[in-house]
């Protein structure tokens, strides 16, 4: 399955509705080139009253449901579109790390068709996923892991340039 339309979609209607998310999981380490399928998006945000009504924009903008899936247990909430199962999930808080603002902070923006999507880092994903230490998280972790490696790997052997100086 290519997912490059679902997220060209998804990242059109996170900025049409300005909802600041950050694409987790592995969806994003596979963006990353980590080798891990899903068939699902999960996004952290911020949870707050203003994004929990842009979340219903959000869904409103796909043809989509906002579902509380596991209410109130849990903070995730669940956009669903019958018609071609998309299904996207939106986290309030994820295990492994401390603020949104720092997932953020170290997420690279990739540019997927006419718009771009904030993607968390593969350390970020990897903290992520042994922190929560689920069965499926386990059973991904050393595939995402050695992509970790491989991708630190291969930026300490490009030299790096320092800021002022020219090339």
């Amino acid at each position: 399955m290519n997912a490059t339309p679902f997220l060209e979609e998804i990242g059109l209607a996170l900025h049409t509705v300005q909802l600041e998310a950050v694409l987790i999981g592995n969806a994003a380490a596979a963006l990353q080139g980590a080798p891990v399928t899903t068939v699902d998006f999960d996004f952290f945000f911020r949870r707050t009253p203003r994004n929990l009504a842009k979340l219903k924009l959000f869904g409103r903008q796909l043809g989509a449901t906002v579902l509380r899936p596991y209410y109130p247990a849990s903070d995730l909430f669940r956009v669903v579109r019958d018609e071609d199962g998309l299904q996207v999930d939106f986290m309030g808080a994820i295990h492994g790390v401390r603020s949104f603002e720092g997932v953020r902070d170290r997420a690279a923006r990739l540019v997927i068709g006419r718009t771009s999507i904030l993607v968390a880092s593969l350390s970020d994903i990897v903290r992520s996923k042994r922190a929560a230490n689920r069965p499926r998280d386990r059973a991904v972790l050393e595939v995402l892991e050695r992509a970790l490696e491989e991708t630190i790997g291969s930026s300490e052997a490009t030299p790096r340039r320092r800021k002022g100086k020219p090339a």
